[in-house]
């Protein structure tokens, strides 16, 4: 499960989208994704905490757990488009450390993090479940992983009206907002009919992770996720 061989065309429209990625984001997610972003990222962070923004694209998880908290965080910016992470200093007063590599080969050392965040980004993993095992390798216990990204309805009918906004109403949108460089966020569809419905995706969370906190917007459209890497206690 996972974006396979599709993975490179999706990376492709991803560096050529760069220019209007944020104003197009905000678009298709009807000015919904700050609010995401803000509600699950609020209440999991602490200051102090050492944090990998994986998938991080320009950064907007990181700025908001900073807002959230203040600079009191040791952050770390990860993507696989450098252009990506060039493109970061518009969003912070200083330069983050930063490293380019995908989910699933993470080059950070076992149990480094308090936290890691993933907005809209696990989507386009190669591999899901080796993304998942990943993240759970590099979190500390009692870690915590935030996810915001699209979510797959389990009903069919409101899947359906999901299924229909990406394919019919989103190209409209992104264009409007974007020009012809927006009509590529079609691509976006591709991204999620690989994705797993919102039940498998918590399944899948849990096959790791001791504990997934699953919220729901847009009737399931959006998804608002927290995981849980809980140490164990022996008696």
């Amino acid at each position: 499960m996972g974006l396979g061989s599709y993975w490179g065309e999706v990376i492709d429209v991803l560096r050529d989208i760069i220019p209007v990625y944020d104003k197009v984001n905000s678009f298709i997610s009807l000015g919904k994704d700050t609010e995401h972003r803000n509600r699950a990222i609020s209440g999991r962070i602490n200051k102090g905490d050492k944090v990998l923004d994986a998938g991080s694209g320009f950064g907007n998880m990181s700025k908001t757990a900073s807002k959230i908290v203040g600079n009191d965080l040791d952050l770390i910016l990860y993507d696989p488009l450098m252009p990506m992470l060039k493109n970061t200093d518009r969003l912070f007063d200083i330069k983050l450390d930063s490293t380019c590599g995908v989910f699933e080969h993470i080059p950070f050392q076992n149990d480094g993090f308090d936290m890691v965040l993933s907005g809209y980004s696990l989507r386009d993993a190669i591999s899901l479940k080796t993304a998942i095992s990943e993240i759970h390798r590099v979190l500390k216990k009692n870690g915590r992983w935030v996810i915001v990204d699209l979510g797959k309805p389990d009903e069919p009918l409101i899947r359906f009206g999901v299924t229909f906004y990406l394919r019919m109403i989103l190209p409209i949108i992104a264009f409007i907002a974007g020009g012809r460089l927006g009509l590529k966020f079609a691509t976006l569809y591709g991204t999620y009919k690989l994705w797993p419905q919102n039940k498998k995706l918590e399944s899948l969370l849990l096959e790791k992770f001791s504990r997934v906190e699953f919220e729901k917007d847009l009737m399931g459209g959006a998804i608002m996720v927290a995981a849980y890497k809980l140490s164990l206690i022996h008696i």
